[in-house]
């Protein structure tokens, strides 16, 4: 990921308590909220991706066998922030300063170059038995026969570019799962069950500004439903 010259910010805000040791500080760093973390000016001078990660389950999904589903573990800190512009993303937290190796969370291009990096390594796979967004990926087959092979072929890859699933957050050769928000199983897609109250209950749209957020979750799921 390519970050332009002079665009961080100088100072951060302490972020660590006294009682903390500086020996801690390594640990700690693992696990700061992106959100202390001021790019201003990089929000200003990066040039953002024009075009933003589709939502996965617009796709047509032909399901007859089983469905596996994997979430990564660290997600976008898995990219290599380009050799050479390390000392472009420095953080001061309360000891020291620091330099980012990988992609931190929160850059405004980071999703669309997580994104990027999947279609490239399942660009022959998506949308046979492969449906991917951001840090979920779901395999899906015809058969259960097939699915073995079709999960082998994902895991595989991941491994050859070394990404890391995280295994608790898994499913693996299941008939129905949760995806995104929906329900994905033989019976095509549906809304989550959890989500309904929030539709049935959303508030109507009172001015064109607040039509479209309304309209993108309805539209998917009201069948014949029309947003033109």
């Amino acid at each position: 990921m390519d970050l332009p010259p002079s665009s961080y910010h100088d100072s951060l805000e302490e972020l660590w308590g006294e009682e903390e040791e500086p020996e801690e500080i390594e640990t700690l760093m693992k696990v700061v909220p992106s959100v202390y973390h001021q790019y201003l000016d990089v929000f200003s001078k990066v040039k953002a991706e024009k075009r933003p990660p589709n939502c996965a389950c617009d796709h047509h999904i032909e399901l007859e066998g089983s469905l596996t589903t994997l979430y990564f573990h660290g997600a976008y800190n898995l990219l290599r922030i380009k050799e050479g512009d390390e000392h472009l993303t420095p953080f001061r937290p309360k000891y020291g300063s620091y330099e980012y190796l990988v992609m931190p969370f929160g850059l405004t291009n980071s999703p669309a170059s997580f994104q990027n990096l999947l279609n490239d390594i399942y660009y022959d796979l998506l949308d046979v038995y492969v449906v991917d967004h951001l840090d979920n990926i779901m395999v899906f087959s015809k058969s259960e026969e097939e699915h073995v092979t079709c999960v082998s072929t994902v895991l595989s890859r991941l491994r050859d570019n070394n990404l890391l699933a995280k295994a608790s957050r898994c499913l693996f050769h299941v008939s129905s799962v949760e995806y995104l928000g929906y329900v994905v199983s033989s019976e095509g897609l549906k809304m989550d069950k959890e989500k309904v109250p929030k539709i049935l209950n959303w508030p109507p749209p009172r001015n064109l500004k607040a039509f479209p957020t309304f309209a993108a979750i309805s539209s998917r799921i009201i069948p014949r439903n029309s947003v033109n």
